[in-house]
């Protein structure tokens, strides 16, 4: 188990951090030539294109989550119509961007659906659709997602107390992953995440290929794709600002600030959301694809 870090390390990292980045652009992407290339494959033509032009060519449609019925807020009516539009041509995709797994990440990730264990927050059902831009775009089968967030109070499990607060820490909460089906897809549950010092709302992802399941993880296989996934900024701070993110008083960075997320939309990770009632507190859906290279 890693070592907890005390609030005043972990202000010190994140500043550093934030500096570090100002002095040099992109320094978190794992390779810049990698996050700068959009690759759009369509009807047989190969195009290589730079950030914004492919921004919402990987959105996939909403998908409405078990037990409720969508009914989508102004902000997400129209992300999603602007993802219909985009999705309407199924043989173009985009090489999603590659971004640090950042500091707080664990292996052996809990293989499970629901990853909130007894966290509160908005509910967030998730749907990836993983496409392998190395074989024409088609869907990735058996593939590992694995996601990881912090709680509503910018902690993360394993992690407890890097952004000042206390409480019981189990190592695997808002922790875990799923195989994707023979469509690519996968479906997840999780809270909407909160923030801590020096970033925007984010939650991190892997793709593994090759694993191997246990009873409740996995061993083995080999990590494809390392990403970080954002949300909308409007209705991000309508989430923020309810009970029990509120209780967070650490300082909060916009989506328009963060330091990795690049403005390239949904190959920059950006989910596309659905609301799941008439109010923030229903939760959303989140759904997104995500274009890997099995090849790398």
């Amino acid at each position: 188990m890693p070592m907890t870090e005390n609030p005043a390390q972990h202000e010190q990292h994140e500043q550093h951090e934030q500096n570090d980045n100002e002095s040099r652009p992109g320094a978190h992407r794992r390779d810049k030539s990698v996050q700068r290339r959009r690759v759009l494959i369509g009807g047989g033509t190969v195009a290589v294109v730079g950030g914004l032009a492919a921004a919402g060519l990987a959105s996939a449609d909403p998908v409405k989550g078990k037990g409720h019925k969508a009914k989508p807020s102004k902000s997400a009516t129209a992300s999603t119509a602007a993802s219909a539009s985009a999705s309407a041509t199924s043989s173009v995709c985009t090489l999603n961007a590659e971004v640090t797994e950042g500091p707080y990440s664990l292996d052996g990730a809990l293989v499970r659906e629901d990853i909130r264990e007894d966290k509160e927050g908005v509910e967030v059902q998730y749907t990836f659709t993983v496409v392998d831009t190395a074989n024409d775009c088609a869907p990735l089968a058996d593939a590992l997602v694995e996601i990881w967030h912090c709680d509503s109070l910018g902690e993360y499990s394993g992690f407890v107390g890097g952004n000042g607060h206390t409480e019981d820490d189990n190592g695997t909460f808002l922790r875990g992953g799923q195989l994707t089906d023979s469509d690519g897809q996968v479906s997840l549950v999780s809270i909407w995440p909160g923030h801590y010092v020096s970033r925007a709302v984010h939650v991190h992802m892997r793709v593994h290929t090759d694993v191997t399941l246990t009873d409740t993880s996995y061993t083995g296989g080999e990590v494809i794709h390392t990403g970080q996934l954002f949300f909308d900024e409007d209705i991000n701070a309508e989430v923020q600002a309810l009970d029990p993110y509120s209780d967070n008083t650490t300082a909060e960075t916009q989506l328009s600030d963060d330091s990795i997320y690049d403005d390239g939309g949904a190959s920059s990770g950006l989910l596309t959301l659905t609301a799941l009632g008439s109010s923030v507190s229903d939760g959303y859906t989140a759904t997104l694809t995500v274009g890997v290279d099995s090849f790398s």
